[in-house]
Order: C-alpha cells, then sequence, then structure tokens
C-alpha cells in the first residue's frame, strides 16, 4: 500500500483572483516572500516578479498565463495559483478555478469592484469555489475600505463579514485590528510584523464592528445564533469556526485589507487561507462518468488514481502537463489511461512546480497540483486515470473566440512551420481557434480579443523565430432565427448501387430566447425510432457550423422533430444524419434570419473634464451609456459597444484624453447588428 507524505488536511489548493491591476500578482510575491519561499520582494514594474516569468508579461507588465507556484505557511502547503485579470485571457482563469478547492479575490481599494472583478467572481460562482476577499492598496489615496466592502455587497451580492479594522488610512496605513482576536498587527517599518492591544483610538470602533461582525454570523449560522441568544455575544472559538462553515459554504465572505506592495496584511492574509478556505478532505468527492454513469471519487491516496489536465505548457526542455490529482497517488514510471483522448501514457517525471523552476518528485497524490513531463496526447481537459479504472471528469468549458485575424508566413518555405507552431499554440490554449476561411483560402486564428492575438502572434515571433503577417482583426459574428417555419419536409433518399440510404423527417424551427441550441422530439407512434432521433440531432447540430446569411456559426434556434418515416432496409444512422443536416439547412433558408455581433460592456476612467468628448466618441461607435459615476476625483462611464467598433480605441482615448484616460471591456454576449454592420464576404 503507498503512503501520502503529508495529510490532506493541512493542504490548500489556492487561487488569485482579480481585476488587471488590482495587485494580484504582487499579493502572490508577498505570499511567497512572506512563506520564505523566495528571498527577495519581486516587483510587477521591475520585471522581477517569480510567477509573471514569460518576457510578454514582463514587457507589458500584466498577467498573462496562470502560474502554479509552491509554498508552507504554519504547517500548510499551499498550491497557489495567479490567474490573469484581464478579459482576454478569462479562459486561463477558467480552467484553474475548475481545479482549485478556494480562492482570494483582491480587490483595489479606490476602485472597489472592477468589470473583470464581476467577471471571475462569477467564475467561480459557477465553480462553486469558495472565497476570502483581500481590499488591497489601502494605502492608496482615496483609499476606502467601507465603500470596497459596499461594492462588493452590491455588485457581487455575497454577505461580506469583515474581519479587520485598518489602522491609519492612506500613507498612514500602518495595520489592522484583528476583529476576530481583538488585537493590532502593526507594520510601523519595514517587514517586521507586531502584535500589539488595539490602540486606545480604535477601541470604540472596534467594539463598535465587532458587534456588527457578530450579529451578521449570527444571522448567517444557526450555531453561531444559539450560542448569541444565550450570551448576547459570540466567542472567539465560535465565531472563529462559524467564519469557517460560512466561508466554505459559499454562505459569506470574509474580508480582510492591507498593502501589497508595502507587505502589510499578508501575513493575516495567509492566517485566513489556512484557517477558513476548505483543504481537498473538505470539498466532494469529484464526480466523473463511466459508460454513462455517474461516479465519485474521494479524496484519498490509496484510491483509484484520477486526474484532470489543467494546463500544457511547451518549454526547451519538453512538455509539461499540469494536473490536479483528485484522487489515488501516481508515480514515476506509471503508466495512466487517457480516458479522453483513449490511449495510454506513461508518467516520464513527476515535478512541484515553481512558476518557471521545479523540484523533481518521486510520486504525488490526491490533492497535489504537479506538473509531468512525458504525456504524449493529454490536452487540457483530458482525464488521466487507472486503466482497470476508467473515469471522465468534467472538462473546463472552452470560451467561443470573438475575434479572429488572417496569418501567413513572409517566407515561402515556412508554411509548415507555421502550421506547426500554430498547432502548438492551440494545443497550449484552447480558445484559440485555427481554421481556413473556405473563400479566400486564409488561415484565420481567432481568440478572446485584440491583445489575446497579439500575444499569440507575439509568441510564434519570440519562440519560433517566424515573420508573420497579420490582417486587420474582424469579428466573428453568429446568425441567429428572427422568424421560424413548420412543418417543412425533407426526403433524403440515394440509391447509387449499393446499400441504399432513405430518411424522411419533417422539422419546426423557431427562435431559443435562451440561446444555444435545443432538439426536441414530438414524433409519436414510433415513426422514427430513438437511435434515429439522436442521429437527426447530431446532423442539426453539424449544420450549425454554416448560417445561410453569411456562413457564420447559428445560435438561438430551437428544431423540434415532429415527424418521419423509415425504410426496412435503406434507412441508417447516417442516412437520419445526413437528412438532419441537409434538412435543417433547407429550413434555415426558409426563415428569416437575423445577423449577431459581438457586444463588450465597457468601462472608461476620464477625468471630468473629458466626460463630454469621450460620451461623443462613445455614441459614435454605437455606444448605448449604462452608467455613471464619479470615484476619487475621476468621471467613469459605462457602456455597451459592439466588439468591431473597439479597434483601436485605446489610442483614440489616450489621444481624446492626454494619456490620462483608460478602459476596459469585457464581451457580455450577442445582439443583432444593423444592415449596415452586415460583413461582407
Amino acid at each position: 500500500m503507498r503512503t501520502h507524505r503529508s495529510p490532506l488536511a493541512v493542504v490548500r489548493n489556492l487561487g488569485i483572483l482579480a481585476h488587471v491591476d488590482a495587485g494580484k500578482t504582487t499579493v502572490t510575491e508577498r505570499i511567497l516572500f512572506a512563506t520564505g519561499t523566495t528571498h527577495k520582494r519581486g516587483e510587477v514594474h521591475d520585471g522581477t516578479t517569480v510567477t509573471d516569468f514569460d518576457p510578454q508579461e514582463r514587457d507589458r507588465g500584466i498577467t498573462i498565463f496562470s502560474a502554479a507556484v509552491s509554498c508552507s505557511w504554519d504547517g500548510h502547503r499551499i498550491n497557489l495559483i495567479d490567474t490573469p485579470g484581464h478579459v482576454d485571457f478569462a479562459d486561463e482563469v477558467e480552467r484553474a478555478l475548475r481545479v482549485l478547492d478556494g480562492a482570494v479575490a483582491v480587490f483595489d481599494a479606490v476602485a472597489g469592484v472592477e468589470p473583470q472583478s464581476e467577471s471571475v467572481w462569477r467564475q467561480a460562482d459557477r465553480h462553486g469555489v469558495p472565497r476570502i476577499a483581500f481590499v488591497n492598496k489601502m494605502d492608496r489615496a482615496g483609499a476606502d475600505l467601507d465603500a470596497a466592502v459596499a461594492s462588493i455587497r452590491e455588485r457581487l451580492h455575497p454577505a461580506p463579514l469583515v474581519v479587520q479594522l485598518p489602522v491609519g488610512a492612506e500613507d498612514a496605513f500602518t495595520g489592522v485590528v484583528d476583529l476576530v482576536r481583538m488585537r493590532a498587527l502593526l507594520w510601523p517599518g519595514g517587514d517586521a510584523l507586531e502584535d500589539a492591544p488595539v490602540p486606545d483610538g480604535l477601541r470604540n470602533e472596534a467594539r463598535t464592528r465587532r458587534r456588527a461582525l457578530e450579529e451578521a454570523v449570527a444571522e448567517l449560522h444557526p450555531g453561531a445564533l444559539e450560542e448569541f441568544c444565550d450570551t448576547g455575544t459570540l466567542g472567539e472559538r465560535t465565531l472563529a469556526s462559524a467564519l469557517r462553515d460560512l466561508t466554505r459554504s459559499g454562505d459569506g465572505v470574509v474580508v480582510l485589507c492591507g498593502s501589497a506592495y508595502r507587505n502589510r496584511g499578508v501575513e493575516p492574509l495567509l492566517d485566513a487561507v489556512v484557517a477558513y478556505l476548505p483543504s481537498p478532505l473538505d470539498v466532494p468527492p469529484v464526480r466523473g462518468t463511466h459508460r454513462g454513469e455517474e461516479q465519485y471519487r474521494p479524496a484519498d491516496p490509496d484510491a483509484p488514481p484520477a486526474a484532470l489536465a489543467f494546463k500544457v505548457h511547451a518549454t526547451a526542455t519538453g512538455r509539461l502537463t499540469y494536473l490536479r490529482i483528485y484522487s489515488g497517488t501516481i508515480e514515476k514510471g506509471d503508466t495512466l489511461w487517457d480516458a479522453s483522448a483513449g490511449r495510454t501514457e506513461r508518467i516520464g517525471r513527476i515535478l512541484r512546480v515553481q512558476a518557471d523552476r521545479h523540484a523533481p518528485l518521486d510520486r504525488a497524490v490526491a490533492g497535489d497540483i504537479v506538473a509531468v513531463v512525458g504525456l504524449k496526447s493529454a490536452r487540457a481537459g483530458s482525464t488521466l486515470c487507472a486503466p482497470d479504472a476508467p473515469l471522465v471528469l468534467e472538462p473546463p468549458g472552452v470560451p467561443e473566440p470573438v475575434v479572429s485575424v488572417a496569418v501567413e508566413s513572409r517566407g515561402a518555405g515556412d508554411t509548415d512551420r507555421l502550421a506547426s507552431g500554430l498547432a502548438r499554440l492551440t494545443e497550449e490554449d484552447p480558445s484559440l481557434v485555427v481554421r481556413t476561411d473556405p473563400e479566400t483560402g486564409q488561415t484565420l486564428l481567432s481568440g478572446m480579443g485584440e491583445l489575446h492575438l497579439e500575444v499569440a502572434v507575439e509568441k510564434l515571433r519570440r519562440d519560433l523565430g517566424l515573420e508573420v503577417n497579420v490582417g486587420r482583426p474582424r469579428v466573428s459574428y453568429r446568425e441567429t432565427v428572427g422568424r421560424g417555419v413548420s412543418g417543412l419536409v425533407f426526403r433524403h433518399v440515394k440509391q447509387d448501387g449499393g446499400a441504399g440510404q432513405f430518411a424522411h423527417v419533417v422539422l419546426d424551427v423557431e427562435p431559443y430566447e435562451e440561446g444555444g441550441f435545443d432538439f426536441r422530439s414530438a414524433v409519436v407512434g414510433g415513426r422514427v425510432p430513438q437511435e434515429y432521433v439522436r442521429a437527426v440531432e447530431a446532423g442539426c447540430r453539424d449544420a450549425l457550423a454554416e448560417g445561410p446569411l453569411g456562413g457564420h456559426p447559428v445560435t438561438g434556434l430551437r428544431v423540434t422533430l415532429t415527424d418521419g418515416a423509415t425504410h426496412v432496409k435503406d434507412s441508417s444512422d447516417t442516412a437520419f444524419r445526413t437528412a438532419g443536416r441537409l434538412g435543417l439547412r433547407e429550413a434555415l433558408r426558409a426563415c428569416a434570419m437575423v445577423l449577431l455581433e459581438p457586444v463588450a460592456e465597457v468601462t472608461v476612467t476620464v477625468p471630468e473634464d473629458a466626460v463630454g468628448g469621450v460620451l461623443g466618441d462613445l455614441a459614435a461607435r454605437r455606444g448605448r451609456v449604462t452608467g455613471s459615476a464619479t470615484r476619487a476625483g475621476a468621471a467613469v462611464v459605462t457602456a455597451t459597444v459592439p466588439l468591431a467598433e473597439l479597434f483601436g480605441y485605446a489610442t483614440r482615448l489616450r489621444s481624446r484624453t492626454q494619456g490620462r484616460g483608460t478602459f476596459t471591456s469585457r464581451p457580455t454576449g450577442y445582439a443583432p447588428a444593423p444592415a449596415v454592420a452586415t460583413p461582407v464576404r
């Protein structure tokens, strides 16, 4: 029997989530420094960070690729993933959240909840990842913990449980009062932490806030409510236990504050990670399927191995596949079954990851996040399991790309190298899609935004030394049904000497307001057997790839199979799949179709004297203003703008505001495109 190296109860698999520039990489660097993993504080502006190790990340000063590191604190091992904050790299966040047990959401003490903060919070909601909140940059002018907490409550709708009170404000911020222990934690100068009594001038406010915290916890936690009703207060142990329960259930969010840049508040944050966020033992057993049946695997090192690959990274020394091990133990040299690809894989080496540095391991156990070398077919989303205990885990969702560019190699002999480079890009980043335009023959690279594609093309140039020509960005349109058709009859009959094909289907097509594709069967009397119904659905899905308006993917429709007929000899799955595909294509040509274009929510922050020009520019870009506010002396305008109108907007905004304006955007879906915006193919 294999034994594991450390109890699962002292493992924390943790992600750092935030809007771009909220300070999550700085938080990560200070965690590494506080835990003794590094001996010098890395700085984003100096390009000396551990987790932002890619040259593009250091050049641009932003996180682009999620990076995993491990550290120890108070006898606990923390596997930490620093995630990107820019919306173009949301898929990196999605894949990280799929394998994490908890997260720290970092907020700017001045800006509060920003657009991408909201997006990553919703992503964590979908994955059921417990979170604690860290309000960063308390040393900035205009920092306001209460305002930041109010924005968390209003925009994210959790129950914020504030467990700290700032000591000092802005430049004078020197520490916090721990409202659970009722002690002051001070950093009067440098990195040394002092545990001291609550300052006299803050005692009354600390008591008031402790009382408010107790009341908020008692409202949410039955055990705490019972003690509160009996004694009129909550003891430190009861309060801490209730905060842990509420965090892990998602009924409350513990809120801390600090200044990562000045290294103030990091140690209490680590204490909160250990105290409140779950270990692999505290989360439900992972759920998978085998032959259509649900199966569950506990976080047990002695159970059959089951791991999910969530990231692939090609390096100069080999191909790294990042795994979250949910159950069992894997050792160097083991043979595992890639349930997604249907083939065996051999584990060459196992590595504990420290961003771009690695430490070899002999084995990894349930609860670990490691990288392995030697896997040939595994992709992000692949399940690796014991050959005699197969299981398929749900892979992370992959978003549909919204922007495309045409790419071609400048050198006539580099075509094959370009194809190989693009294949490597899509292997590492599933949200990138490569396809060939059927009309122009151009190779199109599609992604989540201009920056996403810029980074991908730059990787081709830097990593492979390719000279690449890149076309102008263009958005990815969709088509939908504006008015449907009923009773469309399609007969597929083919007789060419061999076995014949016969399928008869009758389809109703109508708009589907929930988006996507919905298929139903209303056939009665067994006129179309169930196996052929599934084939018709598969054929209809095939037809969604190209719509009648311009060959764009089709979405937002419901198809109902109302009737049909079979032939005793010539009907087959293939015949009915073909009938579904060709029948739906004919039905779509008979429908009133609507072209959809991607739209984005844009948040523009500018000096108040520049608001008029910005509003006029947004209107010229077909933008619809949805809100405005004043924050820290600047105007913040929120608008919904077609994505096609945002190309080049950053340059335009800087010129209109003398470089003082900034904006962020996040795709929010699709909207009908006006006739003048219809793309010409």
